[in-house]
Parts: structure tokens; sequence; C-alpha cells
């Protein structure tokens, strides 16, 4: 892993091949390692770039005074970008929806094209029963560190408030386990995915902010999951609409973390669309 200073803090990430650079991002309670199984199968030819955002699976804990609201993280992404120099980038989106926001905030000036798998929008924040869960454990005391526990056993995780709508096929232990160990050891983590969670949302401003697509001029495809009971199936449809070069595919009987159900089609349609605009 390699790291790069932000104002925030100290972010590590991965990255692999060169050429014109893509940024795969990652959800809530993830990192990088959800890409695993789709990236030996994207094409060559690219410099795929996979960031640890700081969302609870990080390890590297934010400045105490960091701005970790959902306006904060959209800085930190465009702030990643500046740091590592990246141009003509395409952007990957899914799960956490706050990048889709880059536009909205003048910051997508490094950004060329997008890819958009499941991920919150317009005003599914946080999103379905997972999303409800969550905003539940943030406001008891021990909560994450309550709900990290539930998450490492396998019955428990497979239930619908859980990660059970977030993919078909069970998440392996040893992944799920990387991806709670720091929320489950380092207060730092712990303060900095509290200070995401309890940041203020306004329902009219994020869908204001996600129809601010309606500017993004680059290349994008919207590769959607229908089946998946969290991220509505409309929402993929609407933002291919919204997008002025936008096109829509769907990755059938996958959710929302369509790379590891069904990684074939997801590096497939990636691919295509890598290689083809």
């Amino acid at each position: 892993m390699k790291d790069v200073a932000l104002p925030a803090g100290v972010i590590e990430y991965d990255e692999t091949g060169s050429g014109p650079p893509v940024v795969l991002l990652h959800g809530l309670l993830m990192d990088h390692k959800q890409w695993d199984r789709a990236l030996p199968l994207l094409p060559e030819g690219f410099r795929y770039v996979r960031p640890v955002l700081p969302l609870g699976a990080h390890r590297r804990p934010m400045a105490p005074d960091a701005d970790l609201s959902l306006r904060g993280l959209v800085r930190l992404v465009a702030d990643f970008l500046d740091a590592l120099d990246l141009d003509g980038v395409t952007l990957v989106h899914t799960d956490w929806g706050g990048a889709l926001f880059l536009t909205a905030h003048g910051l997508d000036r490094r950004v060329a094209r997008q890819v958009i798998l499941p991920c919150e929008a317009f005003d599914n924040f946080p999103p379905g029963l997972p999303g409800k869960t969550l905003t539940l454990a943030v406001r008891l005391p021990g909560g994450l560190r309550f709900a990290a526990r539930q998450l490492r056993i396998g019955p428990l995780r497979r239930l619908p408030m859980m990660f059970g709508q977030m993919a078909r096929r069970p998440l392996p232990d040893d992944l799920v386990h990387r991806w709670t160990e720091p929320l489950l050891r380092n207060p730092g983590v712990r303060r900095d995915l509290l200070a995401y969670c309890r940041g203020p949302l306004d329902r009219k401003e994020l869908v204001r902010d996600t129809e601010a697509l309606r500017r993004f001029a680059g290349d994008a495809l919207v590769l959607w999951s229908p089946d998946n009971r969290v991220m509505p199936p409309e929402h993929g449809r609407r933002l291919a609409e919204l997008l002025p070069a936008g096109r829509y595919a769907e990755v059938p009987g996958a959710y929302v973390l369509s790379m590891l159900d069904e990684p074939g089609i997801v590096a497939r349609e990636i691919g295509r669309f890598l290689t083809s605009s």
C-alpha cells in the first residue's frame, strides 16, 4: 500500500497498471479489497487506483479537526485526485454516493468519465434497511463496535439489516474481519465514522446535488443491479437520463456489491466502456 498526505489526513491507496487513470471507490465499512475479484478481469492499459476512504474500514485515522461530513468527504476525494495529479480520470462509484457530488461542488475538473454502480443518490442517504441499522448504531453508546461484532458472525451478517441485502453471495469471513478490525480496535477510526454518520443531511440539497450531474459533459456508464433492495432500480435509469452522455446497463442477479456477486459481468461492462469511449 502507498499513502499520500491530504489536508484531512493520510490516505492509503493501492495502484496497479499504467495508462489513463481509473479510480475505484468503495462503500461504507469497506475498503479497496471490495474490488479484488473484478480487478484482475479489467483490461490492461489503464492505471487502476484504489484509495481507502475514511468510511470505517480505514487504518489511518484522519486529523482530529478534519471535516468528515458528506461535503468534507467530497472535498477529500477531489484533494486525493489533486495530490496524485490525476487527469482524465474515470471515476467509479459504488455504494457510497458522495463523490457523485463533485460536479455540484465544482470539483470535477480532473474527472473525464464516470461509472456508477448501485450507490446512494438523490435522497437515498443513508440507504435502505442497512442504512437505518447504521443510523441506529451511531446513536447508541458502543453501537458501532456492537454492530461490527455482529458483522463477523456469518448468519447474522446475512440478515437483511446487515449485509444480507448488500451481497447476494455470502461475503467471506476474512474480508469482513478485515473491514471490521479498524472499527473494533482503533478509537480514531470510530471517531471518523461517527463524524461522517452524524453529519448534517438536507434531503432537498441531496437531490439538487445529484441532479447537478446534468452539467457533467463526459461519458458515463450507469451499471445498475435491478434486483437489489437498497438502491432503488429507478435511480439507475434516472441517473442515466440525467447525464448528457450517459448510457445504462444492468448486472442481473447481483445486489449492491455487484463486483463481488458478478465480477465477470462487472469487469466486462466496465472494460467495454473504458476501451470504447
